[in-house]
């Protein structure tokens, strides 16, 4: 098993999976001394000795940018679906500004090209499967039939709901006993439905809070 990595050794070797994701090839020594503000070249070499020692990288020191990630090998067949923090209100209500980032999928696991990740706050939908902090991907721009777990955009916030009409109206439906079903009418009501949740991605462990979640 690796040795754990200090903070300053996590971040240079995050440092460099996104440089050579990024550039395909590894930074120089002088590269990851201006990223890190770290004007000795000494001490740049002497962290990633401590990388290779502990069995991350392994190092030619006879070149610049003689790193090699063990394990790392390109992404290929993969497809960056973007995760929005916020929902704008009227549309469309994704917006470039809102962008939180993206997340990087197998292409196999994601349905189509205009998929979106949004996160689940709250616990309405536990019955259905889904628990608070949950990211789901949401498929836009298909029929939504009834019975089906939605994405729904009511003013500027969203849910995560299973749909229902009921003469006319649209009823966003919780899995939560303690939870009302809501009621809207798509004539007068300012809501969408912004498609359908087609995965859904948990952690296990416990990490940094992400920005923007919506209520389940």
């Amino acid at each position: 098993m690796p040795e754990p990595l200090t903070p300053t050794e996590r971040k240079v070797y995050y440092y460099l999976l996104d440089f050579l994701s990024e550039h395909t090839y590894q930074p120089s020594v002088r590269d990851i001394g201006r990223e890190f503000e770290i004007k000795s070249t000494k001490t740049v070499s002497e962290l990633l000795q401590s990388l290779a020692k502990k069995g991350y990288i392994e190092r030619d020191p006879s070149r610049s940018r003689g790193v090699r990630l063990l394990g790392f090998q390109a992404a290929r067949r993969t497809q960056p679906v973007p995760y929005f923090g916020k929902i704008a209100a009227g549309e469309p209500a994704l917006v470039p500004e809102h962008r939180a980032g993206f997340i990087t999928m197998d292409r196999r696991f994601v349905p189509s090209e205009d998929c979106f990740y949004l996160r689940v706050m709250g616990e309405s939908m536990v019955g259905r499967g889904l628990m608070d902090g949950d990211y789901v991907m949401i498929q836009p721009n298909v029929p939504l039939q009834d019975g089906e777990i939605v994405a729904a955009r009511i003013g500027d916030e969203a849910t995560v709901k299973t749909l229902e009409h009921r003469d006319g109206r649209i009823s966003l439906v919780p899995a939560h006993p303690d939870e009302p079903i809501r009621e809207y009418d798509p004539r007068s009501d300012d809501i969408v439905l912004l498609g359908r949740v087609c995965a859904v991605f948990r952690s296990l462990h416990d990490g940094p809070d992400s920005e923007g979640s919506l209520p389940a």
